[in-house]
């Protein structure tokens, strides 16, 4: 049996806590009656009683009638019905909801970052949502088409681990920027917090899909979605692998990065664009955008009561029990 939490109690009755003020009327009355019962003895001297020293049922002879007042208060509290409960509360805490699209195309398994550009990019974006445990994050993925990979959550294990399992290929060839950012945004259009965002990564120029990235963009600003758009990929040449009859080859590519749609697109809802050319870089990129989004948000906990009287009435009828005990057997009395 567990006491309840005293501090988060209240009762359903407590009108009826007022018969508490019936016990010292009780007690009162008692002392009366036993007052006025008492027998009385003339003795010429207290002499003989000077060393006497009453016996251990002598000192607990009212013992029964402290047991039965305690049963009966244990008792009108149990009628009370006391309750205890999960407090509700309100409680403000930093977090926003951001989800993260993910260009997938073959020419992210480019090697000017280490070991790869989607490999570099996931290690950063694991960082990010390790750093935001109050965000509800999501993850859309895309190349010739989008997907999304995992919606809004506050499960950040499960988010992870499909992060983790991305791969290049997954959807056909291509680099549909303005169906990512679309797809990124309807997850968010229901979002419960004040601050939406799309973090954007990509490297290279839209050529596939049926939504025109400038179009995606006024959507986004339609819902109030702030873009972040990051440009991945060294300027100049970077070795890509390239499938061969004799196996997998590197050639030097050019690298092409829209830079001025991404930036279009993201100062069109007042986000930022940013050009990554290396691992350091890109780690600087996200502690950058983690730092600037930062919003509050309020979380209601809500509250369960559970009954807690039988405690005090399995207290109240066991107290009843030895009351009677030692009344009609240790304690008793002859007429």
């Amino acid at each position: 049996m567990m006491w309840p939490d005293f501090a988060s109690m209240h009762f359903k009755n407590p009108e009826l806590l007022w018969l508490l003020v019936l016990v010292p009327v009780i007690i009162v009355y008692f002392w009366r009656i036993k007052r006025k019962t008492r027998t009385q003895i003339r003795i010429s001297s207290t002499e003989a009683f000077k060393n006497y020293r009453p016996s251990l049922k002598q000192r607990l002879v009212n013992l029964p009638f402290v047991l039965r007042v305690l049963a009966m208060s244990l008792l009108v509290v149990a009628l009370a019905r006391p309750q205890s409960s999960s407090r509700a509360s309100n409680v403000k805490t930093e977090g926003i909801s951001v989800v993260i699209a993910w260009d997938i195309s073959s020419s992210m398994l480019a090697e000017d970052f280490k070991p790869n550009r989607i490999e570099a990019a996931k290690k950063v974006a694991l960082d990010f949502i390790d750093g935001r445990p109050n965000d509800l994050i999501g993850l859309v993925i895309f190349s010739g088409q989008s997907f999304t990979q995992c919606p809004l959550t506050s499960d950040h294990a499960v988010l992870k681990n499909l992060l983790k399992d991305i791969k290049s290929g997954a959807l056909k060839d291509g680099t549909a920027i303005g169906e990512g950012l679309a797809t990124s945004v309807s997850s968010l259009k229901e979002a419960p917090t004040k601050s939406k965002v799309v973090v954007l990564i990509t490297d290279g120029v839209n050529n596939s899909g049926s939504i025109a990235p400038q179009t995606a963009g006024e959507i986004a600003l339609t819902f109030g979605v702030r873009v972040y758009s990051v440009g991945v990929g060294t300027r100049g040449m970077a070795p890509y692998p390239v499938q061969t009859l004799f196996g997998v080859q590197y050639q030097n590519m050019e690298v092409q990065i829209d830079e001025d749609l991404l930036t279009s697109v993201a100062e069109a809802t007042d986000g930022r664009y940013y050009r990554a050319v290396n691992n350091r870089r890109l780690e600087a990129i996200f502690a950058e955008i983690d730092k600037l989004e930062k919003s509050k948000i309020e979380i209601t906990e809500f509250k369960r009561y559970t009954e807690e009287y039988f405690p005090f009435a399995l207290v109240a009828g066991i107290l009843f029990i030895l009351e009677l005990i030692l009344r009609y057997a240790w304690l008793r009395s002859l007429p």
